[in-house]
């Protein structure tokens, strides 16, 4: 995919006032940005190349500090720096910027204010406003396409259905035509705008065929209509005359809706293998695996554990190497690639000695591919995703917080975020087994650049980018006092906050009595649980990822994790689980002697305290990778490997993080409740 052109799109009126003329002509605007239009990465890009700093007035002190300490010193210098200071959000409204940059800009006459129904008039506000930038390109290129004219709000929810949804619920008339919609939907992980979604139920139920169907919970529910086919497909091999396994029956499926679903249509078996291949869907024990020929289904019965780890690796191969992200790729995209990946990494482990010596180059060879591809998008976008707002979920740790602090709803639900420290997406799947019969919605979130705990783990808990925590920037520390400011500032104090760290060595059993010495209190609304057994293996493993893995699927297996979800989940909590980071095999390529010029010197990054110094050091290592360093402090300069190279002796290998490999950014975000 191509990058969207801004001249030719929703960006026009905007880029018309922030010409590379205008940047250098004067040095401040003020922008009234109430949809948070200049959240949109391609927007914040353009901008930069034009010679446009921007700033979000969010918090006034935390603004007044970065202005100061960014901007303000550059004009005394005497530096040509344009200066946007966007005051945005559902606040913007009823916030009063600084007298003395808003009399600068009106002065020069730079002041601005833009919004989603100046920008597409023809259609309903109360719509547009719960769509999200990233759909902005689509939105105007279908307006100029369909030319609808001035449309109400139920036109608009159809039209945005018919667009950027490629819904039309008066064409969805036989079951596959559903199925189709649903899978197509939640293999990408698709979440509609709640008006939307409630707009396709209301036309879905108007057809008396789709009304025994849960819709309700199926269209929004990743996890319920992965569980509404599970429980359907041995129901269907049976009917396809494959015989169940002498003594087992096949219950009645639990959730409502027919019984009986067209898994061998044209349109719906393409997608079946690729379900199993993922792990979206769990393999039936109660059919003969020997009756079933090979083909579309025999993905879906248990044979051998180690042919059926094969067959399913075969299978996803192709399907990663067709869809590696590349330049223009969204966030999104390297989200579920993330997720396919790390499926990939738990297979290969698994297999382990009876993998072919062309399955393992050939994975070898996808991984230089991917991390070199993410590497590149990682340099150029990565300083736009911290700009991207907390709803309707977090991208960046350092939102976390806040999204969790719009679901708290003013102190009326109990939430608990459990961080399990170092915890990457493919350790998660093995971490997952243990959580069977949970509600789970599942997502990917970003550490924070350069992935070393006590940077972005603190931005968890923090929640707030490292430049605000310049002094507690080399340690954990500060945590539980991150934590308390943040939640008094949201009006929760005294015994309503809690955090709780599993100390060094400790057992499950003690970290697990704390939890519930403070989950048990009826005043605790917000409880801050550090997980440190994951981190404590990694660092320990001498076997590779796949002695990491065994180990992890053990502790799984043990029921320790459980019971600490449990044990939550019984006091009332919606818990949410993440991780600050993940982890990469990687592999030495050369660790020069600079003494004691680093700050830190970890096998994954390196911290300098001046770029001087940064750029020295690369002369002896010149594969590594200037990082630019988006919200890190100004005397905090880092220097990374490039993908999977380690600052290690050559051809050692190491389990580490630090650097920008894709199993160290990507970490899952998980919302865990009681089933409905």
């Amino acid at each position: 995919m191509e990058n969207p052109d801004p001249a030719a799109s929703w960006r026009q009126p905007v880029l018309e006032c922030f010409t590379s003329e205008s940047a250098t002509a004067s040095r401040l605007t003020v922008v009234n940005d109430p949809d948070q239009l200049f959240a949109e990465p391609v927007l914040r890009s353009v901008l930069a190349e034009r010679g446009y700093e921007l700033l979000a007035y969010e918090e006034p002190v935390a603004f007044r500090y970065l202005f100061e300490h960014r901007c303000r010193p550059r004009w005394e210098a005497g530096e040509l720096l344009h200066v946007v200071v966007v005051n945005g959000g559902e606040a913007s409204a009823r916030t009063v910027l600084p007298f003395d940059l808003l009399s600068e800009a009106r002065a020069t006459q730079r002041e601005f204010s833009f919004s989603l129904p100046s920008l597409f008039p023809s259609l309903d506000p109360n719509v547009l406003s719960e769509l999200e930038p990233s759909q902005f390109d689509a939105l105007s290129e279908a307006l100029q396409r369909a030319n609808p004219g001035q449309l109400g709000a139920n036109a608009t929810q159809d039209f945005l259905l018919n667009h950027l949804y490629e819904v039309v619920p008066s064409q969805i008339r036989q079951p596959a035509d559903l199925l189709r919609l649903l899978l197509r939907r939640h293999l990408r992980q698709q979440q509609l705008p709640p008006l939307l979604d409630q707009r396709l139920l209301e036309q879905l139920c108007l057809q008396k065929q789709w009304r025994q169907w849960p819709l309700e919970r199926l269209l929004p529910n990743r996890a319920s209509f992965f569980s509404f086919l599970q429980e359907r497909w041995p129901l269907f091999l049976q009917a396809q005359g494959y015989a169940v396994v002498p003594g087992r029956e096949l219950p009645a499926p639990r959730l409502p809706g027919p019984v009986l679903l067209p898994f061998d249509h044209d349109d719906i078996r393409v997608f079946i293998d690729n379900l199993f291949a993922e792990g979206l869907l769990e393999p039936t024990t109660a059919i003969a695996a020997d009756a079933v020929p090979s083909g579309w289904m025999r993905l879906g019965v248990v044979g051998k554990q180690e042919e059926n780890a094969a067959l399913r690796l075969e299978r996803l191969l192709p399907l990663l190497e067709g869809e590696l992200p590349g330049a223009a790729a969204k966030h999104e995209d390297w989200e579920l690639f993330g997720l396919r990946w790390a499926e990939a990494q738990v297979l290969r482990t698994e297999l382990s000695s009876s993998l072919s010596r062309e399955v393992s180059s050939q994975l070898d060879q996808l991984q230089l591919a991917l991390e070199e591809a993410f590497g590149s998008w990682m340099l150029q976008r990565y300083s736009a995703l911290s700009t991207l707002p907390a709803l309707p979920r977090p991208i960046t740790l350092d939102k976390v917080a806040h999204f969790l602090a719009h679901q708290q709803a003013g102190g009326s639900k109990r939430l608990a975020l459990v961080v399990v420290d170092g915890l990457a997406l493919d350790q998660w799947l093995l971490l997952r087994d243990s959580l069977g019969g949970l509600d789970l919605q599942e997502s990917v979130c970003w550490a924070w650049v350069p992935t070393i705990t006590s940077v972005s783990r603190q931005t968890i808990f923090a929640a707030e980018a490292p430049m605000f925590f310049p002094q507690s920037i080399g340690t954990t520390s500060k945590e539980p006092k991150h934590w308390e400011r943040f939640w008094g500032e949201q009006g929760l104090r005294g015994p309503a906050v809690a955090y709780v760290r599993q100390g060094s060595q400790e057992p499950d059993s003690e970290l697990l009595e704390k939890v519930k010495e403070f989950a048990s209190s009826p005043a605790c609304r917000a409880l801050g649980i550090v997980v440190g057994k994951v981190d404590e293996m990694l660092h320990g493993v001498v076997t590779g990822l796949g002695g990491l893995h065994a180990q992890v699927r053990q502790w799984s297996q043990q029921g320790a994790f459980r019971a600490l979800i449990d044990s939550l989940l019984e006091q009332g909590f919606t818990v949410y689980v993440t991780a600050d980071h993940g982890n990469v095999a990687a592999k030495g390529i050369g660790r020069p002697n600079v003494g004691t010029v680093p700050e830190e010197k970890g096998e994954r990054a390196w911290v300098f305290r001046d770029d001087v110094l940064r750029a020295q050091v690369q002369q002896a290592l010149p594969t590594a990778l200037l990082w630019p360093g988006p919200g890190l402090p100004a005397d905090y300069s880092v220097l990374l490997p490039r993908g999977v190279d380690a600052f290690l002796a050559q051809g050692k290998e190491t389990l580490g993080h630090g650097g920008i490999a894709l199993e160290e950014v990507l970490v899952p975000f998980v919302r865990i409740q009681e089933p409905a």
